[in-house]
């Protein structure tokens, strides 16, 4: 599974040994892989600031979230033709993602812990906030680019009613410069075929006789040539309508097909050149965001703990890896069972759901007598 539980207990004897009970039942019954999570010693501050922090980290918690996971979709999105390589490209500080998680160390150097917890945590915000706001502009850039590239591309890959017919089409298909003869484009479904080549001269007045050719087919019909004369072209396109030939508007302009191809040309060169340099710069501030993002739940872990279990510091944080989907209820029970001591009113609660506890609503999904928080590597899902 991708997914990790952070969870603390206070560091005493008697819930250090309900750790060591937890590690026990969860590793005979297969529920669970689990890790110290090691946080450092930071300034607690006052009582005011960490309930402040606890508020804060936890919007931050979720922006980070949703940072991380718009940086996978937009390598995924720059990546296109090679979608299966995704996830090797998501890393942090090189390893893979849970590896990372279950080896956390934290970075002194970056975030040193001396420091007050407010300053680590608006670090975090800044730091955050600057990689999103590159990210808008840069996949902005590329995205307006690949729409274009898209959008020259559909008009070559259309049926003969939509595509665009420079890259079928040749100077030689036409009679050009004449005064009063114009070449005009038919497409002539193909069962009618013979048909065409019956009446086309017939349609109108002043059709040049022979001056068919099929310069093109797809599975629903054929485009034709056929040469008149200019002042007839109303008639014949009346007459092709009332037989279901349908004449395609296309005047041959040599220097807009040549405007046409080059600006695909250079589309095309331009992703190239962005594809490299943006996928390091999405692969490098991936690995930054996603670290970002660990230590804020270290933080919101230690805040939290110090919120509910009072001074000196004193707890001890661990990692649990559910080993499937189907087992996180039963870890679940395990758990509220071990620490129920830590609340017992809220444990009756989420053990026992008949209990009834005035002035007191908990749902098993959002309450736990001990400091918990998710972390969910599904980042594609």
């Amino acid at each position: 599974m991708s997914e990790f539980w952070l969870i603390s207990a206070p560091g005493d004897k008697e819930n250090l040994q309900a750790l060591e009970r937890m590690n026990t039942v969860t590793s005979k019954s297969n529920l669970s892989y689990n890790t110290k999570f090691t946080i450092p010693d930071f300034k607690v501050g006052t009582l005011d600031s960490l309930v402040g922090l606890s508020d804060e980290l936890g919007k931050l918690d979720i922006f980070a979230e949703s940072l991380i996971k718009r940086m996978a979709q937009s390598v995924v999105e720059v990546m296109e033709d090679a979608k299966g390589k995704v996830q090797e490209n998501l890393l942090a500080n090189g390893a893979d993602l849970m590896s990372f998680v279950t080896h956390f160390e934290w970075d002194m150097a970056k975030y040193p812990a001396k420091q007050p917890l407010g300053s680590i945590a608006d670090t975090l915000a800044k730091q955050l906030a600057q990689i999103e706001m590159d990210l808008k502009s840069r996949t902005a850039a590329y995205s307006a680019l690949k729409t274009n590239l898209e959008n020259l591309e559909k008009k070559s890959t259309g049926n003969l009613f939509t595509r665009t017919l420079s890259d079928i089409v040749s100077k030689e298909d036409f009679v050009l410069d004449s005064e009063y003869l114009i070449t005009l484009l038919v497409i002539v479904p193909k069962p009618s075929y013979a048909q065409w080549q019956k009446t086309y001269e017939s349609l109108s007045d002043m059709v040049v006789p022979r001056s068919t050719k099929l310069i093109a087919e797809d599975n629903e019909g054929g485009l034709f040539t056929v040469t008149l004369f200019r002042k007839v072209i109303d008639d014949f396109k009346t007459k092709a309508k009332e037989n279901k030939f349908t004449v395609r508007e296309f005047y041959y302009d040599e220097k807009e097909i040549k405007r046409e191809r080059e600006e695909m040309t250079r589309l095309l060169s331009d992703k190239k050149q962005q594809y490299g340099p943006l996928l390091r710069w999405l692969k490098v501030n991936f690995s930054e965001a996603f670290i970002a993002w660990i230590h804020i739940k270290a933080l919101r872990v230690f805040v939290e703990s110090v919120l509910r279990y009072g001074l000196p510091v004193n707890f001890q944080a661990v990692l649990l890896q559910p080993h499937k989907k189907s087992s996180t209820k039963r870890l679940r029970e395990v758990l509220n069972s071990v620490f129920r001591h830590l609340d017992e009113v809220a444990a009756t609660s989420i053990l026992d759901p008949s209990v009834e506890i005035p002035g007191l609503q908990l749902s098993n999904q959002d309450y736990f007598p001990y400091v918990y928080f998710h972390i969910d590597l599904g980042l594609l899902d």
